[in-house]
């Protein structure tokens, strides 16, 4: 008879604990899963797939003013947010099928509830205990918001997927890929939107010259960038939000989101009662294969702090799986790992910025292009696009790719294999370029802009 009633249960999920679990499963573990909201998680539900869903749709009316320049007439045109939301939430609820179907064919007994940890190999859900060899914390991360007056007024990104009434006026607050994404999905909609941020530029961590790019394309398509300021407080009156700021300035809006920032979702979870050490913002900390302090718990994705992308959490999650029922141990490799943000226009981005280049190494080459992309020599739009290599001198490998501009994301994830591989620059400069393309700079860009 079995000591435990699961080899492992695993507590969330979204993309990181269905992948472990599904995997686990395939290893012939016996797996359960439990889940208190929606399956797929953030990303499926209020995160990377809605939210792109709606990136595309704030984009058709630039691509409609744009069309004149290439002999097309078009009407007047409308824009109903309910019809969007419905038809993106009809997508969402198919996904959330897929999620169940692809768990249940792979042999993953589900649990609906909120699941607390009672010992190192005990899991309650809704009053019923099991037993588990290994138990999986996947919980992801969850909205923080600031502790200020009024805060009761602001949305986070969970609930811009569901407003009944579009906005005519938005007010982004942060300085983060969440808060540049949604700022371009409002404007790009037709609300007035203005993005504040306390810092003295957003996008901390990125490249530089990306950072400033984006900046510069987003006043030009008139967007109020408010660097330096913070939010003192919020007051709801008859006109809208009042947003009071630190400079004595306000605005007014009838919708305030925050987008300061995401922590670990591990409250309630029972984790201080079983001994897993967490850190200062309420990540578990975990070794390099994902286990906690306690030797049966592990943890995966957002709730562990590391570097909270879905397919790093998919990466995690197949990872554990072949350390614990695949007999191979399996460390999660976080070296190049691209980046895309979906603003407008979009960023692409791998491996080192210069900064953290010339940290590294000491002497890098940087090459650098900006230019105005084809398609908008007949569309007249003043948007340009940015491109990026950095150099390590003394090897010549490109340890670097960034990327302004349309299609970034897409651009990147072929850059990222060259990138991974080890590809030096002579094998960028002896690659075809494919042409006409935006993509076709990355391979002839011969002369470096700074070489230090």
């Amino acid at each position: 008879m079995a000591r435990f009633d699961f080899d492992l249960f695993t507590i969330g999920a979204g993309s990181g604990g269905v992948r472990a679990s599904r995997m686990s499963a395939a290893y012939g573990a016996r797996v359960a899963i439990a889940e208190e909201r929606y399956l797929g998680g953030t990303c499926v539900n209020v995160g990377c797939i809605p939210k792109k869903l709606l990136v595309y749709a704030s984009h058709y009316a630039e691509d409609a003013a744009d069309a004149a320049g290439f002999g097309w007439t078009v009407g007047a045109a409308t824009f109903d947010w309910a019809t969007l939301i419905a038809n993106k939430d009809r997508e969402i609820a198919r996904l959330n099928t897929v999620y169940g179907r692809l768990l249940d064919e792979s042999g993953v007994r589900r649990f609906e509830g909120t699941a607390r940890i009672l010992d190192p190999h005990t899991v309650e859900i809704a009053g019923e205990r099991v037993t588990a060899e290994h138990i999986l914390i996947a919980t992801g991360g969850w909205p923080m918001r600031p502790d200020i007056p009024g805060i009761e007024h602001a949305i986070t990104s969970n609930e811009a997927f569901h407003l009944p009434a579009f906005p005519e006026r938005v007010v982004l607050v942060g300085g983060g890929y969440i808060a540049v994404e949604f700022a371009g999905i409002f404007h790009g909609l037709g609300a007035a939107t203005t993005l504040l941020h306390r810092g003295d530029l957003f996008l901390r961590g990125f490249d530089d010259d990306v950072r400033n790019a984006l900046a510069e394309a987003m006043r030009r398509k008139d967007i109020p960038l408010r660097f330096g300021v913070r939010v003192v407080g919020l007051e709801k009156q008859e006109t809208g939000i009042v947003v009071r700021l630190t400079d004595g300035s306000t605005l007014v809006a009838d919708q305030v989101l925050c987008a300061v920032g995401r922590a670990p979702h591990t409250a309630g979870l029972g984790l201080e009662a079983c001994g897993v050490t967490q850190d200062a913002v309420g990540a578990i900390v975990v070794d390099a294969f994902s286990r906690s302090s306690v030797p049966s718990i592990h943890a995966i994705g957002d709730v562990t702090n590391r570097l909270n992308l879905t397919p790093v959490a998919i990466h995690e999650g197949m990872a554990l799986a072949a350390t614990l029922f695949g007999n191979t141990p399996t460390a999660p490799d976080y070296e190049n790992v691209a980046h895309a943000v979906f603003s407008q226009p979009s960023i692409g981005t791998v491996g080192l910025s210069e900064v953290e280049a010339r940290a590294h190494y000491g002497a890098v080459d940087v090459y650098r292009s900006t230019f105005r992309p084809l398609r908008h020599t007949l569309s007249g739009r003043d948007e340009k696009t940015m491109m990026k290599l950095v150099v390590d001198r003394a090897s010549q490998r490109v340890v670097g790719a960034h990327m302004v501009g349309a299609d970034a994301g897409e651009i990147i994830q072929g850059v990222a294999i060259a990138i991974k591989a080890g590809a030096t620059k002579a094998t960028f400069d002896a690659t075809m370029a494919i042409h006409p393309t935006a993509a076709e700079e990355f391979v002839t860009m011969r002369t470096p802009v700074t070489s230090s």
